[in-house]
């Protein structure tokens, strides 16, 4: 019999780790390149503080307040103190723009808006006369110097440092009447089209996930896990709740930049990631194997094919003797050991998620002895629907659902999901609730899949994004974006083939490779738009982009590329902060770059 889900609602979970382990590590985060920690009783003290003075602001059950930060420690004790009150969060991405954060605000009608940094602050200003129920801007940086304004700005330690100690007795009674039914959060999709839409999910929908998640990845007491993705999406949010209620320690990074050197300071046991991080890894690898010596290089593949059959003997595909043990043993030893050192060397597992990860990077990981996870989930499911698990990992898949999980593949092979994970609806918006539900309450996901014998779900694309070519082919251009990123020189790839005949590509080079490239050839040029321009660059490109699609039939591989010498841009409307290409966007930006590519060309099979 499965324990209840009340004893899952999040509140409930993380004020009973305080109790049961009041010193160990909760929360970490770096100050003066040195990393700190802040225990289970010091996060409860803090999270009790904010709520205690957001009471005294005149919070009431179910308001909404937006937190527009990176990560920090200051963001989830925000989010725990606001659930605390039986309020809702609406989380703002920390790139967004001032308009989009105004967005956010006016629909949610958030009253409190708290700030991460300079940047965010800036932009706040920005919106104040835009935002009409605006009350309160909360300074979660010290640094930041208080401006007056038609708004009251506070800083976070003066909350903490409020005497507010007489309404505890309301905080309990608040925490007390707590609900599953009690909205917990809006979550603002970015969207690659259209205006954002506010996704309700309730307390309901993260305690089942955390009692699922219990049952299919467990996550040690203890164990460390690493805040790399903006705990703005649901991915990292939802991972960083599910960690703390089992007594890990969340380690915060404030910049995604830093995430190797973060890797090999903070050791972690797991961390979620988006498949871009993946490739970078993976190119970085292989780019150095390619220039050492003929005797190491054979020694990499030797020890990644013994790795390889170690996968398939976890699978088990595969049986393994003493001297297949012998041989993965000396393997690890001399090579894989090496590269799991170089992200810590105490990975456990690492769940992915967001975009397809290729198959060829996905079974490089798995050689190695990393455990990376695929799923696939949405900001309406609370996340994860399906995720490999380790022994069940079916490369190319997403793997299995979750265990209260319906799903099933619907008319155009769309994925259906049904379950306690699945949002309420969107924030006042029933067309397009309408739009997202068949009539029996099944969520349509937009995307096409498949499952496999295992019962694993294979995505195949999303139904909006397939392109089809002027010759009737159907091109699934993530596919081929991800095969093409395995090349360190990429950085990142456009897909172009909707009503064209035959496939072309915007590149952004890897700068960085490229002019080590260029300066070992001794190619001259001025600036990056010559070197993108030399003749010698192009062909260099046109055979690594050979090399790399081999696995592709002819009409998916692409023709024609260009190289251009800025990368795509959220500030710009080019990607979304989850780092999604906004198509339309880009291919408004970069047409007269696209149409020089159909211009004047003989016929390509």
């Amino acid at each position: 019999m499965k324990t209840p889900l009340e004893q899952f609602h999040l509140v409930a979970m993380l004020r009973q780790r305080m109790q049961q382990m009041p010193d160990a590590p909760a929360l970490r985060y770096q100050a003066q390149k040195q990393w700190q920690d802040i225990s289970w009783q010091q996060f409860g003290l803090f999270a009790d503080g904010i709520s205690r003075a957001l009471l005294a602001l005149d919070i009431g059950v179910q308001d909404k307040l937006a937190i527009f930060a990176q990560n920090s420690p200051q963001w989830t004790i925000a989010d725990l103190a606001i659930a605390q009150l039986r309020a809702v969060s609406a989380p703002i991405y920390p790139t967004s723009t001032s308009e989009q954060a105004a967005y956010i605000i006016n629909d949610a009608q958030a009253k409190v808006l708290f700030v991460g940094g300079q940047e965010q602050y800036d932009k706040a200003l920005q919106l104040i006369e835009l935002c009409p129920t605006l009350t309160h801007i909360i300074l979660m940086d010290k640094a930041l110097v208080k401006v007056a304004c038609a708004v009251t700005v506070v800083h976070w330690q003066e909350l903490l440092d409020g005497d507010h100690h007489s309404l505890q007795g309301e905080l309990d009674q608040r925490i007390n009447d707590s609900h599953l039914d009690d909205l917990h959060t809006l979550i603002y999709t970015s969207g690659t089209t259209g205006d954002p839409k506010g996704v309700m999910l309730d307390q309901r929908n993260f305690a089942s996930a955390i009692r699922q998640h219990c049952e299919f990845i467990p996550f040690h007491s203890g164990d460390v896990t690493l805040a790399f993705l903006p705990l703005s999406h649901v991915f990292e949010r939802a991972w960083t709740i599910y960690a703390l209620s089992q007594g890990g320690t969340n380690a915060y990074l404030l910049n995604p930049a830093q995430v190797q050197g973060a890797l090999k300071e903070i050791r972690p046991h797991a961390m979620c990631a988006v498949p871009r991080l993946f490739e970078k890894i993976y190119s970085a690898v292989m780019d150095k194997v390619s220039k050492a010596p003929k005797g190491r290089q054979r020694l990499f593949q030797w020890a990644l094919h013994q790795g390889h059959n170690h996968f398939l003997k976890d699978q088990g595909e595969m049986r393994f003797g003493p001297w297949r043990t012998f041989k993965w043993i000396a393997a690890d030893r001399l090579v894989l050991s090496k590269i799991r050192d170089q992200l810590g060397g105490r990975i456990r597992m690492m769940p992915c998620g967001g975009a397809a990860l290729d198959p060829q990077v996905n079974r490089f990981f798995q050689s190695v002895g990393l455990s990376v996870l695929c799923g696939f989930g949405m900001t309406e499911t609370t996340a994860t629907v399906t995720a490999s698990r380790p022994g069940n990992i079916g490369i190319g898949s997403n793997g299995t659902p979750l265990p209260d999980v319906e799903l099933k593949i619907g008319a155009n092979d769309e994925v259906l999901v049904r379950g306690d994970t699945v949002m309420r609806g969107y924030y006042h918006r029933p067309e397009a609730d309408a739009e997202t539900f068949t009539e029996d309450g099944w969520l349509r996901t937009g995307d096409c899949g498949r499952l496999d014998e295992q019962g694993r779900l294979v995505i195949t694309d999303r139904i909006k994004e397939l392109m089809k070519t002027s010759n009737g082919k159907y091109i699934a251009p993530q596919r081929v974006e991800g095969m093409c990123s395995r090349e360190p020189l990429v950085e990142q790839i456009a897909i172009i083939a909707d009503a064209r005949n035959y496939v072309s590509a915007l590149i952004v080079p890897a700068f960085e490779a490229l002019e080590a490239w260029a300066k070992e050839r001794n190619i001259p040029y001025k600036d990056k738009l010559e070197l993108l321009e030399n003749a010698k660059v192009n062909a260099h490109f046109e055979e690594r982009l050979k090399e790399v699609q081999q696995e592709l039939a002819k009409f998916e591989q692409v023709k024609k590329f260009t190289l251009i010498n800025r990368e795509f841009s959220q500030k710009m409307g080019e990607i979304t902060p989850t780092l999604k290409l906004r198509r339309k966007v880009i291919n408004q930006r970069f047409a007269a770059e696209i149409e020089s590519m159909y211009k004047k060309v003989v016929q390509l099979d």
